[in-house]
């Protein structure tokens, strides 16, 4: 039997979409709920694998028109570094959620 890290492997990826059908962008929005957190109208903060991350896309891909909508999947980096503080936020300001993992 193969033993797992130990460590985190999960990164920190900002998902944006714009998908031209209501019907699509329905799904695709759930999709993304369903794997990180919805920060504003068509952009989420999704801590993943490597694996979950091949996951969405091919899910995501079976929902957006090629020609026609877009998904951009931004690496922004490990899941524990402080990423947030290279974030500079104007207006009403905004905070990650604390997320507690669950075993």
């Amino acid at each position: 039997m193969a033993r797992r890290a130990l460590t985190n492997n999960r990164r920190v990826y900002l998902c944006s979409y714009d998908v031209a059908e209501d019907k699509r962008r329905t799904k695709l929005f759930e999709l993304l709920k369903d794997h990180g957190e919805h920060v504003q109208y068509s952009v989420f903060l999704c801590s993943l694998t490597l694996m979950e991350v091949k996951r969405l896309s091919a899910s995501a891909t079976e929902i957006i028109h090629q020609q026609e909508d877009q998904l951009l999947v931004i690496d922004i980096g490990p899941d524990e570094s402080e990423w947030t503080a290279n974030l500079s936020c104007l207006g009403k300001s905004w905070s990650p959620t604390v997320r507690s993992q669950i075993i």
